[in-house]
């Protein structure tokens, strides 16, 4: 699987550099089959999202090495994770940095990637149940977060809990339509940027993501002539509609 990642995330536009050498290391170490149902074990390296029950999925490894090479880690970050699903993603993030906080709606979801995440040595990771959209307030302030649903906004509370310098990377746009894979900075002064990093398809946020809020705007900042304009996948693989871990938020 991480021989066959490299030239498709090369392809996407990610520099074989040592940030990515770090991440295709951290997957080549975990065992993905602990992190999915015994009756997805023969497929946990194919290239493609799979069941972990609930109505919810593991995505597959490309989009999840993509989004984390994207929020620019360093071993002394801390992490906010908004969707646990599997486990597996936050495996990925507790490898490379200090901290991560993850949390997700279904409770026996939540559970079982705690029960699998203490069974990888990961004491470095923390899991809530409970609704990601206001994120972990007494946790904060993080240096990245990374979403896996569709956002129709960027969560105000989201943002507000981004040291200043963080980065989060999230889907951005209407529900059950193409997405923008969305890169959000704040910068030293508190102010935010968006850029999009190519298009996809994530079922959507829901729970309080799905509520009118008076006074939160749809986008947070402005959206730049990216940096990170690459398409998000090879052109040899059309975006997929990704269920994402723990994607019914």
């Amino acid at each position: 699987m991480v021989a066959q990642l490299r030239p498709q995330l090369i392809a996407a536009g990610v520099a074989d550099d040592a940030r990515l050498e770090a991440i295709l290391r951290a997957i080549g170490r975990l065992p993905r089959e602990a992190f999915v149902p015994e009756d997805q074990r023969a497929y946990a390296y194919a290239a493609r999202p799979l069941p972990i029950g609930h109505d919810q999925t593991i995505s597959d490894a490309f989009i999840q090495a993509y989004m984390t090479y994207r929020l620019e880690l360093r071993p002394t970050d801390r992490v906010l994770e908004i969707g646990t699903g599997s486990g597996y993603q936050a495996a990925i993030l507790g490898s490379l940095v200090s901290r991560v906080y993850t949390i997700e709606i279904v409770p026996e979801l939540a559970e079982r990637a705690a029960r699998v995440l203490r069974r990888q040595g990961l004491a470095n990771v923390s899991v809530r149940t409970g609704d990601g959209y206001r994120g972990w307030p007494d946790a904060a302030p993080f240096d990245a977060i990374i979403v896996t649903a569709g956002a129709t906004r960027v969560p105000p509370d989201l943002v507000a809990q981004l040291r200043p310098g963080g980065r989060m990377i999230l889907p951005f746009g209407p529900n059950w339509a193409e997405l923008q894979m969305t890169l959000v900075r704040k910068s030293e002064d508190g102010r935010v940027t968006t850029s999009s990093c190519g298009r996809v398809f994530f079922v959507p946020f829901v729970g309080d993501a799905q509520s009118p809020e008076p006074g939160a705007p749809p986008v947070w900042g402005r959206r730049l002539p990216a940096r990170c304009m690459e398409p998000l996948q090879p052109t040899s693989r059309p975006a997929r509609r990704e269920r994402g871990e723990g994607h019914r938020r």
